[in-house]
């Protein structure tokens, strides 16, 4: 058997080659042979060798040259303190906004406020003795009268203690009886006394013991009379409370609350009310109301009231009365507007607006419509304050022209207000401020006069 080696995936029966060993050069280079020698045969024939990619080549340079970088960049011991810079100065930078002056503006316009309805009146009744509740007589929704019985509650107990305070009231009134008799009694034998005593028939002592006798028993007579009188006193106290038994409407109006069950255990010191009754035939409606026009706003002065709901409906009505101070924090005074509501179309709790026909005009401020923030927080105007940072101020609109804004409250006139609304501002952020310079003045009719930079725009 022959001792040289098979090689794999060659027939057996071919005979081995000699091996050319080549030496490989890098690509785009012709290839350089090396010289071939005896000794070096192998007996068989190496596989031919496998050519290079170059884009694999480049990828691997361009790794090993990207990674020494960032490996020296990144442990240079200043490149924190590099980066910590470079962003703090990027967060520190202010932004630069254009800012504006509010014009002062007079209105005789009605000045529309948001207001909240309540009812004329409102009240929860609770119950004022111990006991069960035997039946219900109105729920909510139900109109109710004046003295309509609206609950019975049955107090079993208290039935018993009148029943057991009119017997004592009697038994106080045969008390008295007794005490007068024997204060009768006494009177007439003190006198039969002082006659005896005076033929010196007996001793002055006796007549002295009968005079005695005589005013104790009117004193007798007096305690009988009070304990009547506390006798009577607690059954009309027990009457009064059987009277609570009925839980009576104390006005007309709408049951708009029921807390209350058949056969529900009720007691005095119970902190929920059994029904809660409102009258809404007049609603009252409270506006704040600004300082810049509070003077203006009297007694009877007209307003008229819209609601959402209610498109192209207007409910009129008038000013009752007003707080005669302003809110310390808010400067606004709380007035108070009364509307008939026959058909009960307004309901308490309702937001609506009330337009306030003022007798003399008032001010008010006029910005870019640009300028307003309209989001979550309501309708917002961002100011600059001495400190060059942003504050935002909480406004109520009066007219909407669509290019401005005439504000009714909010301003004070002396603010620096943000032409346009930048969203991402916020409360507390440093700007920079400027003031656009003014535009140009309008050409005279027939005085030949151009803009500026005309004659060198015509060259």
């Amino acid at each position: 058997m022959s001792n040289q080696p098979t090689l794999v995936g060659l027939p057996p029966s071919q005979p081995p080659q000699q091996l050319k060993v080549d030496h490989v050069t890098p690509t785009g280079s012709a290839p350089m042979k090396a010289p071939q020698h005896e000794d070096e045969d192998l007996g068989f024939e190496l596989p031919p060798p496998a050519k290079a990619s170059r884009f694999g080549v480049l990828a691997v340079i361009v790794l090993l040259v990207g990674g020494a970088f960032a490996l020296r960049f990144f442990t240079r011991p200043d490149h924190a303190a590099e980066q910590k810079e470079i962003t703090g100065s990027l967060g520190d930078k202010a932004i630069r906004v254009e800012v504006i002056k509010p014009t002062v503006l007079s209105s005789d316009r009605a000045l529309a406020l948001p207001g909240t309805i309540k009812p004329l009146e409102q009240t929860a009744l609770f119950a004022r003795v111990a006991g069960y509740v035997r039946v219900y007589h109105a729920d909510i929704g139900d109109k109710v009268k004046e003295g309509d019985v609206l609950v019975e509650i049955d107090a079993p107990e208290l039935g018993s203690e009148l029943a057991q305070a009119r017997a004592q009231l009697l038994s106080a009134r045969a008390a008295v009886k007794q005490a007068a008799a024997q204060r009768d009694f006494s009177k007439g034998n003190s006198a039969r006394y002082t006659t005896l005593e005076e033929q010196k028939l007996i001793a002055k002592q006796q007549v002295e013991q009968t005079q005695a006798q005589a005013a104790t028993d009117e004193a007798t007579v007096a305690a009988a009379e009070s304990n009547v009188t506390a006798a009577e006193a607690n059954v009309r106290r027990l009457t009064e409370q059987l009277a609570f038994t009925k839980v009576i409407a104390p006005f007309s109006g709408t049951i708009t609350e029921r807390n209350v069950e058949r056969g529900a255990l009720v007691s005095t010191s119970a902190t929920t009310p059994l029904m809660t009754i409102a009258a809404t035939d007049t609603v009252r409606i409270f506006v704040d109301v600004p300082q810049s026009i509070a003077p203006s706003v009297k007694n009877d002065t007209p307003a008229t009231i819209t609601v959402r709901e209610y498109a192209g409906r207007q409910f009129i009505g008038k000013v009752t009365r007003s707080a005669g101070a302003l809110d310390e924090d808010l400067h606004t005074m709380t007035t108070e507007i009364q509307v008939p509501n026959a058909d009960g179309a307004l309901f308490p709790g309702m937001y609506v607006q009330a337009a306030i026909t003022l007798p003399i005009p008032h001010k008010v401020l006029e910005v870019p419509g640009t300028a307003l923030f309209q989001d979550a927080d309501g309708m917002r105007l961002a100011t600059v304050d001495a400190q060059n940072k942003i504050k935002f101020t909480k406004i109520t609109i009066e007219r909407d022209t669509g290019a401005t804004l005439q504000i009714a409250t909010g301003l004070t006139g002396d603010e620096r207000v943000l032409r346009i609304a930048v969203p991402t501002l916020q409360e507390g952020d440093l700007v920079e401020p400027y003031v656009a310079p003014p535009p140009p003045a309008a050409a005279g009719s027939g005085s030949g006069a151009k803009p500026a930079g005309a004659g060198s725009a015509a060259k």
